[in-house]
């Protein structure tokens, strides 16, 4: 994925303007969003008793989030750089470029840091019903344990491309700003460097 950076502006994904309105939001209509859903889902779960006790649902919970954070390294590596692994696909590098590769040329767009509505409901669902085949009921306490996990990823994502970055977050800063602006192809954990050092893909040392 090489594309030239451009730290103001925003770029384009879709010719079709109704398209293109639907593929950026506010970052805080966004997170809105996402919060929505958990919050929904939660209230769902009480309804139907899914658990016997708040420890095994804060147990899940928790878990869920813990598993946001591997799932997001993997689809950081393997489907946001799609055109990494298949160099001469037009379909790899157009599918890599929607979803990843213009946040790479317009890191500071704001708009696309998050994954809009439109989008994210059409994700959300899918997963959901990947989720509810292997889990069942208890999907209404994961799924939102997993957005929980996404929403602390946006946040520390966003604050990351703010030119006042908290001093809490210095260290995340950094392993992003090398993805972005030296190892393209290493550094693909935001919210914690733990999946990267796991499987290999830290930068040399020095």
């Amino acid at each position: 994925m090489s594309h030239k950076i451009k730290n103001s502006g925003q770029g384009q994904i879709f010719s079709n303007p109704y398209l293109e309105v639907f593929s950026k939001s506010p970052p805080q209509v966004s997170a809105g969003f996402y919060t929505l859903i958990v919050l929904g889902l939660l209230f769902i779960a009480f309804k139907l008793q899914v658990v016997d006790s708040i420890g095994t649902a804060i147990f899940i919970f928790i878990g869920a989030v813990l598993f946001w954070t591997l799932f997001e390294y993997f689809a950081h590596r393997y489907l946001f750089h799609l055109d990494d692994y298949f160099p001469n696909s037009k379909f790899a590098e157009k599918l890599a470029f929607t979803f990843h590769g213009i946040h790479h040329e317009y890191p500071r767009d704001v708009q696309r840091i998050i994954m809009p509505p439109a989008p994210g409901l059409i994700f959300s669902a899918v997963l959901f019903g990947l989720f509810f085949l292997f889990m069942g009921k208890f999907v209404f306490i994961f799924m939102p344990g997993f957005l929980t996990g996404y929403l602390i990823y946006t946040r520390i994502h966003y604050l990351t491309h703010t030119k006042n970055v908290p001093s809490y977050l210095r260290s995340q800063y950094k392993h992003h700003s090398l993805h972005h602006y030296k190892h393209t192809d290493r550094l693909f954990g935001v919210t914690t460097s733990f999946w990267d050092r796991v499987f290999g893909t830290m930068p040399p040392a020095k």
